[in-house]
């Protein structure tokens, strides 16, 4: 009898520590990688109109790819202009960490999870490039969509080789290629960065290659203005005082056209006999869309587009989403005289237009955009597929 009451616990201690590896294995920390397999995606080359919609937002990637968050996992599809989602080209997956937010510089693509990790993922490859640790940061804040952490993830941002990073109360540095750490100090309030290399913190700038404090800067807290995706690279500003600044460069300029709420800033590239040049527009909205010189306030051209939406500029052009409710459309404007040169229905085949613009996306020839619902809940969306997908001229 004592023999068998042995065996049996040796039996149950068996079992356990079983049930206990089993359980370990699914519910312990976890690191999986699902690298691409398939070629990497040409650029496409689309007439202006919709290519299709998704469930969630995308990220786009070197014109190449898209990149959704979900609460624990990013994975990539392609090619961009895809109709919906398709079979995940790569795929990372951090248990029981949650997606904090994500950036891309060219091919790379930067993970931020709850527990501060950074996490480089070569865009063309799915394979991870480099690890860093960061300050703690929050959960998953994208809702259905991911659009919120894909689009505008808090505290992560770029300056052109650096990758920014804040929390608990720092504000750090990356060299985004390597992800070493190139420089740290405090940092208390709202993080974005400007298109002339500073990162704003609070109402302090700071050079964001070198953390050191930006002169001649006005008294914050600052509000951005024309921003890329993860607030960065961001046009102009309004200071503490509520006047607007072009920061193209290492010393804002006053642009007193920027001064008024319903105005933004966009920069637009084009090509002129002498080169590469670039030309700065405020353009305002509200019973008109008005575009101006900045710095002058001249008026250039207007359209009487009342309540349009301005999405953003692309080489030698500017994009609005026009009309009420309804009746919208997806509008190319020639930056300099406002002549429409496209415009098409944001929608696939017979679908209404009649939602609203949450959070979009402007790059490489397309636009993306979260369509939300119009019964005033700011957490309803349109439809399943709510992200619909335009290439642009």
């Amino acid at each position: 009898m004592r023999g068998t009451r042995i065996v049996g616990a040796m039996v149950a201690v068996l079992c356990a520590l079983a049930a206990g590896l089993v359980g370990w294995r699914v519910l312990g920390p976890a690191e999986v990688l699902a690298p691409a397999t398939g070629a990497y995606p040409a650029v496409p080359v689309r007439p202006p109109g919709v290519t299709g919609r998704t469930a969630q937002a995308p990220l786009i990637v070197d014109g190449r790819i898209r990149v959704y968050a979900g609460k624990r996992q990013v994975r990539a599809d392609g090619p961009v202009d895809a109709k919906t989602t398709y079979t995940a080209r790569w795929s990372y997956r951090r248990w029981p960490q949650q997606v904090h937010g994500m950036v891309a510089a060219g091919t790379t693509v930067v993970t931020r999870w709850s527990d501060g990790r950074l996490v480089a993922i070569d865009g063309r490859t799915g394979r991870i490039g480099w690890r860093a640790d960061g300050p703690a940061a929050g959960g998953y804040a994208g809702h259905r969509t991911g659009a919120a952490t894909v689009w505008a993830p808090d505290g992560l941002h770029l300056a052109g080789s650096t990758l920014l990073v804040a929390g608990a109360g720092r504000l750090t540095g990356y060299d985004v290629a390597t992800g070493a750490r190139r420089w740290t100090t405090d940092c208390a309030g709202p993080t974005f960065t400007t298109a002339g290399g500073q990162v704003i913190c609070g109402a302090g700038a700071y050079q964001a290659g070198s953390g050191v404090v930006a002169l001649d800067w006005p008294r914050g807290p600052f509000t951005p203005l024309g921003c890329d995706v993860a607030r960065s690279g961001c046009r102009g500003v309004r200071d503490g005082a509520g006047a607007g600044w072009l920061t193209g460069t290492a010393v804002p300029a006053r642009a007193r056209p920027l001064d008024a709420a319903d105005t933004t800033v966009l920069t637009v590239r084009r090509t002129t006999a002498k080169g590469a040049a670039t030309s700065a527009f405020a353009i305002s909205t509200g019973d008109a869309v008005v575009a101006r010189s900045p710095l002058t306030g001249t008026e250039l051209w207007r359209r009487p587009d009342a309540g349009a939406t301005v999405l953003g500029a692309g080489p030698d052009a500017v994009y609005l989403l026009t009309g009420p409710a309804g009746a919208r459309n997806l509008v190319t404007l020639d930056p300099s005289t406002g002549a429409e040169r496209a415009s098409f229905r944001p929608a696939v085949g017979t679908e209404k237009t009649d939602w609203n613009p949450g959070g979009w996306q402007v790059a490489d020839g397309f636009v993306a955009v979260e369509r939300m619902s119009t019964d005033g809940d700011p957490d309803h969306y349109f439809t399943v597929e709510t992200v619909v997908l335009a290439a642009v001229p």
